[in-house]
C-alpha cells in the first residue's frame, strides 16, 4: 500500500497579533506541524490585504489554512476561504480570540492547538454559517459577532492607543468612553419589520462572544441558519458598570434592559452610528446583515472532547 500523502497546511500569520505573540506562536505551530509530517506554507505579510491575497494564491490544493493571529486576522482569511470548502484552522495568537472560542480550540497552548487540528483533520470538515455584511459599495463576512453602539465606540478608541497593550486597554477604553456615551438612536429593521430603538449597544451575533469572551448572545449557535439580536437599551452608567461583568459569564440574560431574538436579516442605521465585526471596523451604516448558512468550513473540536472549551458551536 503506498503511504498517504503529507498534509498540505497553509499558516497565515499576523506576526504583529498580541504584541508579537503571532510570530512566536506561528513558529512554534510550524514546527510542531512539520515534526508531525505535514508540509506547512507559512505567509507572513505586512498588510492585510496582502495576507489575503497570499491566501487566495495558495489554497489550491491545500488540506486546511490555519491562522496564528487574533480575531481580525481569522476574519481575513474566513472571507478569502467563504464558499472555497477548504477548512480553516485557529492557532489563537490575538487580544480576544473568539473565533477560536467559537470552534473550541485550546486558548493557552500552541501544541493544543495543533493538537485540536490535526485530530479535526482526521474528521470531516465542520461547515459554519458566516455573517454578511452589506453596505452602499461592499460587503464583508463574519464569524462571530457584528456590533454597533457602544462596544463599537469602545474598540474605536482602545484601536487608536499604542499603550496599554492587551486586555487593559479595552477596559480602560471602556471606562474612559463610559464618561461621554450616550444612548445612541437606532433604526433597525429586523425580518422586514421597523423598528426604532434608543440602544446603548445593538449586535447581531452569529457566535456567543466578542470582546474576548463577554457572551453577549450565550445560546448563539454558528450552525443553525439564523442570527442572534442583542439589544442593550438605555442604563445610567452605574447600571451599564452593573451589567459589563455578568456578560462574560452570560447572566445579563432576562435583565430588564437586555433583549435577545432571533433573526435572519436586520438592516441597522443611525447618525454615527460604526458597525465593527470580529473587532475589526467595518462600515459606517446603514448596513444590512444576513446569514449565510454553511459558507465556511471549520477545523472545530468536537463538543464532547474539550471539557475546557469555551463557546464551541
Amino acid at each position: 500500500m503506498p503511504s498517504p500523502r503529507p498534509l498540505r497546511l497553509v499558516l497565515a500569520v499576523n506576526p504583529a497579533a498580541s504584541s508579537g505573540q503571532g510570530g512566536v506562536r506561528a513558529r512554534e505551530a510550524a514546527a510542531l506541524l512539520r515534526a508531525r509530517g505535514a508540509t506547512v506554507t507559512e505567509l507572513v505579510r505586512g498588510s492585510g490585504s496582502a495576507l489575503a491575497a497570499a491566501v487566495a494564491g495558495e489554497i489550491d490544493g491545500a488540506d486546511a489554512v490555519l491562522v496564528a493571529g487574533g480575531d481580525g486576522t481569522v476574519n481575513l482569511v474566513a472571507n478569502v476561504l467563504a464558499g472555497t470548502g477548504v477548512p480553516l484552522g485557529v492557532i489563537p495568537a490575538g487580544t480576544g480570540n473568539d473565533a477560536a472560542r467559537l470552534l473550541g480550540v485550546p486558548l493557552g497552548s500552541v501544541q493544543g492547538a495543533v493538537e485540536a487540528a490535526l485530530s479535526a483533520l482526521e474528521l470531516p470538515p465542520k461547515s459554519l454559517d458566516l455573517g454578511l455584511i452589506e453596505w452602499d459599495g461592499g460587503q464583508r463576512h463574519f464569524l462571530a459577532v457584528a456590533s454597533a453602539g457602544f462596544d463599537a465606540r469602545v474598540n474605536e478608541r482602545a484601536n487608536s492607543w499604542r499603550w496599554p497593550r492587551g486586555a487593559a486597554k479595552y477596559t480602560l477604553a471602556l471606562l474612559r468612553e463610559l464618561a461621554t456615551f450616550r444612548p445612541i438612536p437606532f433604526e433597525l429593521t429586523v425580518d422586514g419589520t421597523p423598528r426604532n430603538e434608543r440602544a446603548m449597544l445593538v449586535s447581531v451575533a452569529n457566535g456567543p462572544s466578542l470582546g474576548g469572551g463577554m457572551r453577549v448572545a450565550p445560546e448563539a449557535r454558528a450552525d443553525d441558519g439564523v442570527l442572534d439580536l442583542f439589544v442593550v437599551r438605555p442604563l445610567t452608567r452605574l447600571a451599564l458598570l452593573g451589567v459589563f461583568p455578568k456578560v462574560f459569564r452570560g447572566q445579563h440574560v432576562g435583565h430588564p434592559a437586555v433583549d435577545l431574538s432571533r433573526a435572519s436579516k436586520v438592516s441597522l442605521g443611525g447618525s454615527g452610528v460604526v458597525v465593527y465585526a470580529d473587532g475589526e471596523r467595518v462600515a459606517p451604516a446603514p448596513v444590512t446583515i444576513s446569514v449565510v448558512p454553511g459558507a465556511l468550513a471549520v477545523l472545530a473540536v468536537p463538543a464532547s472532547s474539550d471539557p475546557q472549551r469555551s463557546g464551541a458551536a
